[in-house]
């Protein structure tokens, strides 16, 4: 009988939304960002942003940090662990001197049913791969946003966010960045028009609303 329930949670596991997503389908951005690596590779001891498309949107990310080297390894769509698959690739490599990540929320929409505490375990997971293979590397997570198209998702959003809050207090040369109250309007809500149309990905105003949080967090 636990035979047979074992095959059934398999089962159930291999058509969950929750591994729609699957690693082979960055295949084409992780491979753009290996070439780009194999004609000039980044220096070391840089500021690395990895994570979802709310960095792969940032293009002109170093524009608004001046005098520091960011190197951006952000891809669209991307969950946790895609984040801890693709490490050995676009994280571990540059031997950055800080790692800045943006990932989770697209966990909660690919497995509509997930719990706050699922993902904070998938962080952890990739925060202590980092941590092992870049002992000296300084840690930031960036909140998760409370974007308006995800609204269904904001109660874990936040219990998210507090888990990891919580959690990065008790590490030494780590960093928690809440963006979500600098995202906020007047009345003390999601302040909509710092995002695009489809009400998820930011207009400049909004990554200006992150520039002002994450720079007093960026390693000199």
């Amino acid at each position: 009988m636990k035979k047979l329930w074992s095959l059934v949670v398999m089962g159930l596991m291999a058509i969950s939304p929750a591994f729609s997503q699957s690693n082979e389908s960055f295949n084409g951005e992780i491979g753009h960002f290996l070439h780009e690596d194999s004609l000039h590779m980044p220096p070391k001891d840089a500021i690395l942003f990895v994570g979802s498309s709310s960095f792969r949107k940032w293009t002109d990310v170093s524009n608004y940090f001046p005098g520091y080297t960011i190197i951006n390894r952000g891809f669209g769509g991307s969950q946790l662990p895609n984040l801890i698959y693709y490490a050995d690739k676009i994280i571990y490599p540059y031997q950055p001197k800080q790692v800045i990540i943006y990932c989770g929320e697209n966990d909660f929409d690919y497995d509509k049913t997930i719990s706050a505490d699922s993902v904070f375990e998938r962080f952890h997971q990739l925060f202590d791969k980092i941590r092992e293979k870049l002992p000296q590397a300084n840690i930031g997570y960036v909140s998760i946003k409370f974007s308006p198209s995800r609204k269904y998702a904001w109660d874990r959003f936040e219990k998210t966010n507090s888990l990891i809050e919580d959690f990065l207090e008790e590490q030494s040369n780590a960093e928690y960045i809440d963006i979500t109250k600098a995202m906020e309007d007047s009345s003390g809500k999601v302040d909509t028009t710092l995002f695009l149309n489809d009400q998820l990905h930011m207009k400049p105003a909004g990554y200006k609303k992150w520039q002002e949080e994450i720079q007093p967090y960026l390693t000199k």
